[in-house]
């Protein structure tokens, strides 16, 4: 079975930083897409950023140059740095992966495997 958990999500204030990370149990990790979403209240959910299998990323404009999104593959972990927060920030962040990969995808249907999801919240 697939098992997915997020950690590092927490409070601050605007313009702070946090990394989130992804432990994926897993067999072949290397042989998935993996990716970041989140959901903000009364919000769909929204694809942040993605990671293919040679190590490419992808982000959504709302985050670019703000967050990095990276991995281990000899831990099964995911990361996404996410620098100077803003308000607009502030959802719950999943972690996903998918198989077969769809590189580049910030398409939550696109991913079969979800965590429960880390709350970040940025105060003004």
């Amino acid at each position: 079975q697939v098992r997915v958990v997020e950690s590092g999500g927490g409070s601050v204030q605007a313009g702070g930083s946090l990394r989130l990370s992804c432990a994926a149990s897993v067999s072949r990790f290397t042989t998935y897409s993996v990716a970041w979403f989140r959901q903000a209240p009364e919000k769909e959910r929204e694809g942040v950023a993605a990671i293919d299998l040679d190590g490419t990323t992808s982000y959504a404009d709302s985050v670019k140059g703000r967050f990095t999104c990276s991995k281990d593959n000899a831990k099964n972990t995911l990361y996404l740095q996410m620098n100077s927060l803003e308000a607009e920030d502030t959802a719950m962040y999943y972690c996903a992966l998918g198989r077969p990969p769809l590189p580049g995808s910030l398409r939550a249907t696109d991913y079969n495997y979800w965590g429960q999801g880390t709350q970040v919240t940025v105060s003004s």
